[in-house]
């Protein structure tokens, strides 16, 4: 795993609950002019509920120019649904994307792995 996926990793378990993940569908990166853009879509367990939280995160790395080294992270919630909607989340960013790559999927106990110096106290910088 490269060091900007790891970095975005982290910066997502920083702001959500890293205990409460139980899925990560991790794209590609994009170059692009001098940018480097990554996206993923997150499942968190609600505690008493069937249903998961589901967000999305991006991920922009400024890699030439002025603003050189600049790094900005997004995470909305975007739905509350079923683990199984997440498949269906994620066939539609592919079709909108034309491409045929798959995503990486990530479980939770491997996500909190590869997160594990992230503390587990509250941050104020996570999403509600």
């Amino acid at each position: 795993m490269i060091d900007t996926t790891e970095r975005f990793l982290r910066d997502i378990a920083v702001r959500l609950d890293a205990g409460s993940v139980e899925e990560v569908r991790l794209f590609p990166p994009i170059r692009q002019g001098g940018l480097e853009t990554g996206a993923a879509i997150v499942a968190v367990h609600v505690p008493l509920q069937e249903r998961r939280t589901v967000y999305s995160a991006r991920y922009c790395h400024t890699l030439k120019g002025k603003e050189r080294g600049k790094w900005e992270v997004d995470v909305t919630a975007e739905a509350d649904a079923p683990l199984i909607t997440l498949d269906a989340v994620v066939q539609g960013v592919m079709k909108r994307a034309g491409e045929p790559f798959e995503p990486e999927k990530i479980g939770g106990a491997a996500f909190r792995s590869l997160v594990s110096w992230v503390p587990s106290v509250a941050d104020s910088s996570r999403v509600p």
